[in-house]
């Protein structure tokens, strides 16, 4: 059995065959020139079902698609998708049917990502755990019992939006301090270049100083995997923030494995160490067990594999 899965982004259409025991059978990506309007998107999406059924004898079962924004309980509606001008209150599911000829359903991009961890990644093995995805953003899922876990209206696990602190720095969130202000990409870089100014003779001020905009965070893990300190604090400091936020999901929550995925994860110990030390140090003796952090290698592939998924199980 086979599905389509798609991963809609403001930069580019991920799209994916994907046999539901063997995983990826043919993938293709095209830009989505978000900027030239919703229709145009939702025929750059059809174009890319097309290119990808080409010369493919079995049907697919249908269509399961992740996106940025809130997704109804339906699977058929998003809300106000970031990085998607033009998209308002959209019935992104029937759009595509009515293009493709396939039935469609749609889901938030991170809860599909954990779920695509659950299905085909390191959350296989386990009924219960909370996805945190560290990329441009922070997003997160919640896969309960095997399921991802939607809330009443199908809005849950916004974990980038939890408050660690209101008096701190800004990002998507409607208040300070929001856990996406320091472990999401650019606000990270952004932390990480205030930092590096007060140290002119750092490497990393002498590499970057002309123009910060190019430190990303793989530039610091590079530099702490030479050993150098200001990289490693920086990334412990951003590892303890996590820690925090793990802290509310986990006294929230009452589920004890975390899976943390994303470009900003590939920091791997240098974050998620500092990360399981103010955990295991902040959480209250009883949800100590069992506890642990878990990185998953699957990247952006888990959202792809998470939406065919979906389909397979919705369709």
């Amino acid at each position: 059995m086979i599905a389509i899965g798609i991963d809609l982004g403001g930069t580019n259409i991920k799209a994916a065959l994907v046999d539901r025991k063997k995983g990826f059978v043919k993938t293709s990506s095209i830009p989505t020139h978000a900027d030239m309007g919703k229709d145009h998107v939702f025929d750059r999406i059809a174009m890319a079902v097309a290119d990808l059924l080409e010369g493919h004898d079995e049907k697919p079962i249908g269509i399961g698609m992740g996106m940025p924004g809130m997704v109804s309980m339906d699977r058929k509606v998003v809300k106000s998708p970031p990085n998607l001008p033009g998209f308002k209150v959209e019935n992104v599911a029937d759009q595509i049917e009515k293009r493709t000829g396939f039935k469609c359903v749609i889901g938030n991009d991170a809860n599909l990502a954990a779920f695509g961890s659950a299905r085909f990644g390191v959350g296989k093995d386990l009924d219960n755990f909370i996805m945190v995805t560290l990329g441009t953003g922070v997003g997160g899922g919640i896969i309960f019992n095997n399921k991802i876990y939607r809330g009443t209206t199908g809005m849950a696990a916004e974990l980038g939006h939890v408050i660690i602190d209101y008096h701190g720095p800004l990002s998507n969130s409607n208040t300070r301090g929001g856990i996406e202000a320091y472990l999401g990409q650019r606000f990270l870089s952004r932390y990480a270049a205030d930092t590096i100014r007060q140290h002119p003779d750092n490497p990393l001020y002498i590499t970057f100083h002309k123009d910060f905009e190019k430190l990303e965070p793989v530039d610091l893990y590079h530099a702490a995997k030479e050993g150098n300190s200001l990289a490693i604090e920086i990334l412990r400091k951003t590892g303890e923030k996590l820690g925090y936020a793990i802290v509310n999901y986990i006294h929230v929550l009452d589920i004890r494995k975390i899976v943390v995925s994303g470009g900003v994860a590939k920091a791997g110990k240098f974050i998620l160490d500092p990360a399981k030390e103010t955990a295991s140090r902040l959480l209250m003796p009883p949800f100590l067990e069992d506890f642990d952090i878990i990185y998953e290698s699957l990247g952006n592939d888990a959202a792809l594999l998470g939406a065919a998924s979906l389909a397979f199980e919705e369709l």
